[in-house]
């Protein structure tokens, strides 16, 4: 039962790699909302594009950037909670997963504007979908192995 309990190494580079990759979306997230222009001219937007991203991202319906919220913060509560071994890591990235799906179905059902097309890939979102699945599907492994608590 004690190596049942035993933290395998791949939890903590796994854990550390969920960690950057959702703080990523959370700093994404809160230089966005914050309008932080600089953020948009530091990805290689010029004015013009900064402008057009900042209307857009502040046209969003509230129940859109709560999605966001939720998705973003979710997952890195989930990573964080992994890296402590606790259990609620599974709702945490339930609850990025359940984000992730209010974003999606926003993104699907609007225009972007022709400046901000590259941002609407059909790649990225399923690279975001998979990395999601993928970490709850570890978070629930880890624990029916027991090293969650």
């Amino acid at each position: 039962m004690e190596a049942a309990n035993k933290t395998p190494w791949h939890l903590w580079l796994i854990g550390v790699l969920a960690t950057l990759w959702n703080a990523f979306g959370a700093n994404d997230y809160t230089q966005t909302q914050i309008g932080n222009r600089g953020y948009f001219e530091a990805m290689g937007f010029d004015a013009a594009t900064t402008d057009a991203a900042l209307a857009f991202f502040a046209g969003a319906p509230a129940w859109a950037d709560a999605a966001w919220a939720l998705g973003v913060w979710g997952g890195l509560a989930g990573s964080i909670l992994l890296l402590l071994r606790s259990r609620w890591a599974i709702a945490g990235f339930v609850a990025s997963l359940l984000g992730l799906a209010g974003s999606t179905i926003y993104q699907t059902q609007i225009e972007f504007p022709p400046e901000l097309a590259e941002m609407n890939s059909p790649a990225m979102f399923a690279v975001i979908w998979a990395v999601a699945l993928a970490l709850l599907w570890y978070a629930w492994t880890m624990r029916k192995r027991g090293v969650l608590r």
